[in-house]
């Protein structure tokens, strides 16, 4: 289904993905209003570890998406210039014997490359993946920066508005939405609510098997230079932020700080200085749910894990969805109807 040309969008939702959509929209010439009950990024949004590439996925939907993340973010780039955006590169290994296989833009170095890229490994394995395209950014700067885009292309921005319901009219078609602070009208809403998704569609019959799935993100204190890259393995995802900061994604704050500890030399003053939970919207297949809903004209789904991965890439096409009315191959497979 085509999805129909609109040129008047509400944006539900100022995390990472609502505010490219709504930056994309903008550039493209839409009439656009982002709507989020908080501040920009402030929702799962800063919860993320932010690691863009393809991460090995090679399969589903988001593969392609993924594949296209680190061009995406340098498009970006180059329209914000200043987009707080590090390209280190990502390292990846595990305790499986025997070289990995490379999937796209990943190549396999041995023990005394991993040594090079990561000076400061205790052990560094004999076989790691290495994606030197890959890079992390600062989630909420990249939003704030997103937003400021929309806002200089005209959009219209409503921050700490909570938006309790969506409006249709009387044929059935979206007519706007409701908020705290009184209604808004366009023609399409976009959903782009992170786990309150699921919650604003149910009233207008639309299922959207999205759950809440936490995601602990913990930050420690570090000497400057300990983690070069992004580095994945069986006890974190790592990465330094700061010349005195890291962050992890992993299960247990105990246990990462030993994990760092042990495999880091110049290591033994890391210290945890704070643990937060996310929760992140995890599609039931895992997949990224974009697209129109047919059965509520004007209405269009934009929630999937990896938002900050896929968010460059999502953002651009699902403007073209809207603003031009083409349906794009590389969300086909992204549909709420594959449910």
């Amino acid at each position: 289904m085509n999805p129909p040309v609109s040129r008047h969008l509400i944006v539900v939702g100022a995390g990472i993905v609502g505010a490219s959509v709504a930056y994309h929209a903008a550039r493209a010439g839409a009439t656009v209003t982002l709507v989020d009950a908080g501040q920009p990024g402030a929702g799962v949004t800063a919860d993320s570890f932010a690691w863009v590439g393809a991460s090995g996925v090679r399969e589903g939907p988001a593969a392609a998406l993924r594949a296209t993340a680190t061009t995406e973010y340098h498009r970006l780039g180059a329209e914000l210039p200043g987009l707080p955006v590090t390209w280190s590169g990502s390292l990846v290994w595990n305790s499986q014997a025997g070289a990995p296989d490379a999937g796209p833009g990943q190549t396999i170095v041995d023990a005394p490359t991993v040594a090079t890229l990561e000076p400061a490994l205790r052990r560094p394995p004999e076989w790691a993946v290495w994606a030197p395209d890959d890079g992390a950014v600062d989630s909420v700067g990249v939003t704030e920066r997103l937003v400021a885009g929309a806002r200089a292309h005209g959009a219209r921005i409503h921050l700490d508005t909570p938006v309790t319901g969506v409006r249709r009219d009387t044929a059935g078609r979206i007519a706007g939405v409701e908020t705290a602070a009184g209604p808004l009208s366009g023609t399409t809403v976009v959903l782009a609510a992170g786990v309150a998704t699921a919650a604003l569609a149910a009233p207008l019959g639309v299922r959207v098997p999205v759950e809440p799935s936490p995601c602990p993100l913990f930050r420690f204190s570090a000497p400057a230079g300990l983690v070069r890259t992004v580095v994945n393995t069986e006890d974190f995802d790592l990465r330094q932020v700061a010349a005195d900061r890291l962050i992890a994604a992993a299960d247990s704050p105990e246990r990462t700080l030993a994990a760092v500890r042990s495999t880091f030399r110049g290591a033994g003053r890391v210290e945890l200085l704070s643990t937060r939970i996310g929760v992140r919207p995890m599609p039931a297949d895992g997949e990224p749910v974009v697209g129109p809903v047919a059965e509520v004209p004007g209405l269009y789904l934009a929630v999937m894990h990896a938002a900050v991965t896929l968010a460059a890439a999502v953002g651009r096409l699902v403007a073209r969805e809207l603003v031009d009315g083409t349906a794009e191959p590389a969300l086909s497979g992204c549909r709420l109807d594959r449910f």
